[in-house]
């Protein structure tokens, strides 16, 4: 299995506004690097999603998949992949834990395996970029909600 990746970054929201951001799923095109477009496909007895197909610009082809979420507001944000052509594995998490300054530390967390070939460092190293770029992202979102 393989190892993952995670990044930390400590932005001045609360872990609310976070959460609520984060699991606006629909509107990831609008704000997430490479996401090329969402369509929600089912929520929760609360209304919530818990069914997303996602549409990625990936580097050598589009990425198609469905994540299933997980829902814990204002704390933990977590998805899973339902089985894709072009994943075998793909999970990951938001963490929201307020800080002592009154800002929110957010843990993002992501696995994924690939059903295609590609060299374990290249797959790290695309992880990461995706797990800061998402970091980046929510921050910039929740700043201009402000």
């Amino acid at each position: 299995m393989p190892e993952g990746t995670f990044s930390t970054l400590e932005i001045d929201a609360s872990p609310e506004d976070l959460y609520d951001v984060a699991a606006d799923v629909a509107a990831y095109p609008e704000w997430a690097s490479g996401v090329k477009e969402v369509e929600v496909v089912g929520h929760d007895d609360q209304g919530r999603v818990d069914r997303a197909r996602f549409v990625l610009e990936g580097f050598v082809k589009e990425i198609e998949y469905v994540l299933k979420y997980t829902h814990d507001r204002p704390n933990v944000l977590s998805w899973v992949a339902e089985e894709s052509d072009d994943l075998r594995m793909l999970e990951g998490s938001y963490q929201f834990s307020r800080a002592d300054d009154g800002a929110t530390e957010v843990v993002y967390t992501l696995t994924v395996e690939p059903k295609f070939i590609i060299p374990g460092f290249i797959r790290r190293q695309a992880e990461k970029q995706i797990v800061t770029t998402a970091l980046r992202g929510l921050r910039k979102r929740v700043a201009a909600g402000d």
